[in-house]
């Protein structure tokens, strides 16, 4: 009688589409919005409409509604939208490999260039420009500490990391677009800070590839080959 019972009691666990949005899985779903108008996939009218739901959606499944017509939705990997923000602890080590520091100035680091573990950017009345776009790893996890006062640092990274932000701004705006490399082995760019009257930005160059993730894929597919063809 008590088997009965309890085959008969409803499944109360909420279905992914029913969980709670948190702010990254919207600017992640107003990103794809853009993206798709300026290819010319929605109009201005459908772009400042969907942008305007995506906002003020509740759950993951009222955010996937918005794009649910558009290529990016069948594009994304089958995974949850939330991304893991902080990377475990004693990972990166306290002092920094590399700084990039302005004070009533702009400073910059781009360009091909060998990535540390830990990279300090810093702006106080000045800009910090960190171009991660064509950047050597040598590390497959990087942790950018980004602070930016009265001033403003941009960090950019290329198309195929995983990229994920930690951080606030009091009367400023830290701003980190997330996202996901379908790569595993793929470099993932932690970027932790605040921005105290000014910016901190952080998003993906388009168009812009890790080389070295592409040539491993290739050696992983001619040495396939040749085990297959008996070489």
């Amino acid at each position: 009688m008590d088997l009965q019972k309890h085959a008969q009691q409803p499944d109360t666990t909420p279905r992914s589409t029913e969980l709670r949005a948190s702010d990254a899985d919207r600017d992640r779903i107003v990103e794809l919005l853009h993206d798709a108008h300026a290819e010319g996939r929605l109009t201005a009218d459908e772009h400042a409409e969907r942008v305007e739901g995506a906002l003020t959606a509740k759950t993951l499944g009222e955010l996937e509604g918005f794009i649910q017509d558009l290529p990016a939705a069948h594009e994304r990997r089958a995974a949850p939208l939330s991304a893991p923000g902080r990377p475990a602890a004693g990972v990166f080590p306290v002092d920094p490999d590399d700084s990039v520091v302005a004070v009533f100035s702009a400073a910059a680091r781009k360009g091909r260039w060998r990535t540390g573990r830990r990279i300090h950017a810093y702006a106080v009345f000045g800009s910090v420009e960190v171009d991660l776009s064509e950047a050597l790893f040598d590390h497959q996890q990087v942790m950018i500490k980004a602070f930016s006062v009265f001033g403003s640092v941009e960090i950019r990274v290329p198309e195929n990391v995983s990229l994920r932000g930690t951080g606030g701004g009091v009367l400023g705006a830290f701003e980190v677009v997330p996202q996901d490399s379908p790569d595993d082995n793929a470099p993932v760019i932690y970027v932790d800070g605040w921005a105290i009257l000014g910016s901190v930005e952080a998003r993906p160059k388009r168009g812009k590839l890790v080389k070295d993730i592409l040539d491993r894929v290739q050696r992983t597919v001619d040495r396939s080959m040749r085990k297959h063809l008996g070489h």
